[in-house]
């Protein structure tokens, strides 16, 4: 039985989306310095948009929000063995906020970003 084709171009456009920001992650980290800040925010941004086109695929719907603990729980009732991934994901939520605006008092350091895209991938 042939796929939906909006549902199939909608799944690639978030898939397609996530890919992207692991590309800018992974091109920010080569300057030195590193831009770190973005490199952890393209992080989450990645594994977010990854989560939606799963729940996308599976039709269903979920809400305006950047927790990727709920998006994975989201996903695991779709397919138990991916608890493990969605879990991994959780770190990465607060790198949708944090160091994303001016008066941070500290910015994320090269390891903290490498370790942000190492678990986004």
């Amino acid at each position: 039985m042939p796929h939906d084709p909006e549902l199939v171009a909608e799944t690639r456009a978030w898939i397609s989306r996530a890919k992207m920001d692991l590309d800018t992650a992974t091109f920010e980290l080569t300057p030195e310095p590193p831009f770190a800040a973005d490199v952890v925010f393209h992080a989450q941004q990645a594994a977010e948009k990854a989560l939606k086109g799963l729940l996308t695929w599976h039709s269903s719907p979920f809400r305006k929000t950047h927790n990727l603990e709920e998006l994975g729980e989201q996903c695991v009732r779709f397919d138990p063995a991916l608890k493990p991934l969605a879990d991994r994901s959780v770190p990465l939520t607060k790198y949708a906020w944090k160091y994303r605006y001016p008066g941070e008092p500290e910015q994320p350091t090269r390891e903290e970003a490498e370790s942000a895209l190492a678990l986004a991938r």
